[in-house]
């Protein structure tokens, strides 16, 4: 399976780094099956910090990831995904970790959902049917060295508009 990441730099070794900010799954290196969205979030690196928008490339052998990780699928934006991305996303999670983390990405529209829920002015049955309305794009998120040995680089695209 083909695996990309957005960004202003090719990374031929991704690495686990603390973001300065939380993130829908928390720290890990983030990557999506789909390109498009890949290359949106390069857009916004590059936007929020200069360089060339680029996308990294890599070959992920999902049936060895089964087998030897310890994997959270979230197959759609449910409560249970809300919860778990709400509580990552204050810094609140206490739950068990997960070696790779796969399911929905909280795209612009999604996170401004998330804020208006945070902030109280949308209840949770609101924000919910919110994000059921619309289709999102997926994020596989490597959370450890040894998930992340599972990914191997194999080509980049730079300058894709």
């Amino acid at each position: 399976m083909l695996l990309y990441h957005g960004s202003n730099v090719v990374v031929k070794n991704p690495e686990i780094r603390k973001p300065n900010r939380n993130l829908d799954f928390g720290t890990g290196f983030y990557t999506t099956s789909d390109i498009e969205q890949a290359r949106s979030f390069s857009r916004i690196v590059c936007n929020r910090r200069g360089g060339s928008q680029t996308v990294s490339i890599y070959d992920f052998d999902y049936e060895l990831a089964k087998k030897v990780s310890d994997i959270k699928i979230f197959l759609k934006a449910d409560e249970e995904w809300f919860d778990f991305v709400c509580e990552k996303r204050m810094g609140e999670y206490r739950g068990r970790e997960y070696d790779i983390i796969i399911g929905p990405v909280a795209n612009d529209t999604v996170y401004r959902t998330f804020i208006g829920y945070l902030a109280g002015v949308t209840s949770k049955e609101e924000a919910l049917s919110r994000l059921m309305q619309g289709e999102l794009s997926d994020q596989i998120t490597f959370c450890t060295g040894r998930a992340l040995s599972l990914l191997n680089f194999s080509d980049f695209e730079v300058g894709y508009d």
